[in-house]
């Protein structure tokens, strides 16, 4: 197919994606000369109505941000404002709550692997028309989300939006004996999850390597989730490189000093740069970071699955190879999960008191599609006086960009037929679905519109 004069194609609803936003792709002569993924949904101005609430209020306030990863607001609020009171929590309630983000882990991510991204590996528009053809998969990965979500209502009080959460610990804990169900039914999905691991890994990957930095938390003898420091590996020296590069650390109170948020005139989200470098959060860069902490099961599952000997510090850089890694990140969850439960013992106290003082405190720490980060400013009542929270998606939206730039360009540069409208625009889907982008939690679509010159 040629075309004389401007081409335009128009995408008017993607779904499997969460929120709303819109790509213009402009190509002159044969090249990609810019792609924006637009995010036009109205500014939710969370950061605005947390100033003057009380300092107990964020956890159950940012909660309300995703209705799918609820737990990861909720984790770094806390932390955020329990080190501005200079408390720090510990032992079986830091257990618990590594719990609770293990189960949103598991929901999360097998949400993502078996209805949100695996219809793309079998040219299946939805869900419903993958169950068709892969019934046993998709029923397998129903179970392991249920299993997430029972652990997130077991501990939070119910899966979506906890209520059982609060600044130094949680409302109530539970006895020992109401694990035990929880153990048994995560024990049945942990072949499950390994086998999701083995099927994934069969899929047929395109050609493709995001270049960029990568930046994760670092918690040394442990793959990071709920604590760690900030560390940023760089991209590799030649294209296309799965070599792991230079690490470099900075402290979480660092974290703005290092990334940079951005208005561009083309989204209502900001964009972000690290150290004035475009970069990658999430699994990928999570497996790069901290791989060699997996657990042995998890690890071993990565290794059969051909990505690489964790243990030696291996990077995956194909983005349409994330769903591998989720699948690992999942493997990993489980095995913790019921390690937790295992060694568990009820704390004395199910929280910590915490009296306000004016101070401030930011936290960071591992949401399913990367690193989420907020900071708090409060008076001497407790009163917020500043709130910032930097989103995984926010923080990728460049690196976004710039994969479905590559991507279309190497489509376009391939010898032969020339890319339908159609092939373009499922070629655009895959890459954005790659990354789980969670726009907002509204409606899901996609304006797509590509100018030929």
């Amino acid at each position: 197919m040629s075309h004389r004069g401007p081409r335009v194609l128009r995408l008017d609803a993607l779904a499997r994606v969460e929120g709303e936003g819109a790509l213009r792709l402009t190509v002159n002569d044969g090249t990609v000369a810019e792609a924006r993924l637009k995010i036009y949904e109205p500014p939710r101005f969370f950061e605005a109505f947390l100033v003057g609430r009380g300092h107990y209020e964020p956890p159950d306030i940012t909660s309300r941000i995703c209705g799918i990863c609820p737990v990861a607001y909720q984790m770094t609020a806390c932390q955020a404002i329990e080190r501005a009171c200079g408390v720090t929590i510990d032992d079986q309630l830091a257990e618990l709550r590594r719990l609770l983000y293990y189960g949103e882990w598991i929901e999360s991510q097998s949400l993502h692997i078996h209805l949100l991204h695996a219809p793309d590996f079998f040219g299946c528009p939805s869900a419903v028309e993958l169950a068709r053809e892969q019934r046993e998969a998709v029923e397998r990965g129903l179970r392991i989300k249920q299993a997430g979500n029972a652990v997130m209502e077991q501990l939070g009080g119910r899966a979506i939006h906890p209520v059982n959460v609060r600044i130094g610990g949680f409302h109530r804990v539970p006895a020992r004996a109401e694990l035990a169900p929880l153990a048994e039914r995560l024990r049945r999905i942990q072949e499950d999850a390994v086998e999701t691991v083995r099927w994934v890994a069969g899929f047929d990957f395109p050609e493709a390597s995001c270049d960029y930095d990568l930046l994760a938390l670092q918690d040394p003898g442990r793959y990071a989730i709920d604590s760690g420091t900030p560390a940023a590996m760089a991209a590799p020296d030649s294209p296309g490189s799965d070599r792991a590069g230079p690490v470099r650390r900075f402290a979480v109170d660092e974290f703005e000093q290092h990334v940079v948020e951005r208005q561009v005139p083309h989204s209502t989200a900001l964009q972000s740069e690290l150290d004035g470098r475009r970069y990658l959060t999430g699994s990928l860069a999570r497996y790069a970071i901290g791989g060699r902490w997996l657990h042995p099961l998890a690890a071993e599952a990565a290794r059969a699955a051909g990505l690489g000997d964790p243990a030696a510090g291996a990077v995956v850089r194909n983005p349409f190879r994330s769903i591998v890694v989720r699948a690992v990140e999942v493997a990993h969850a489980v095995a913790e999960a019921l390690r937790i439960i295992d060694d568990y013992e009820p704390p004395p106290r199910p929280y910590v008191e915490l009296p306000p003082r004016p101070a401030a405190g930011c936290a960071a720490t591992e949401a399913p599609r990367g690193l989420l980060y907020h900071r708090y400013a409060m008076d001497a009542d407790g009163a917020l006086t500043q709130a910032r929270i930097v989103p995984p998606t926010a923080q990728n939206q460049a690196a976004i960009e710039e994969d479905l730039r590559r991507v279309v360009q190497t489509r376009l540069d391939r010898p032969g037929a020339a890319a339908t409208d159609e092939e373009l625009t499922a070629l655009c889907e895959r890459a954005i679905r790659n990354h789980d982008p969670c726009i907002s939690c509204s409606a899901h679509f996609l304006d797509l519109t590509v100018e030929r010159a």
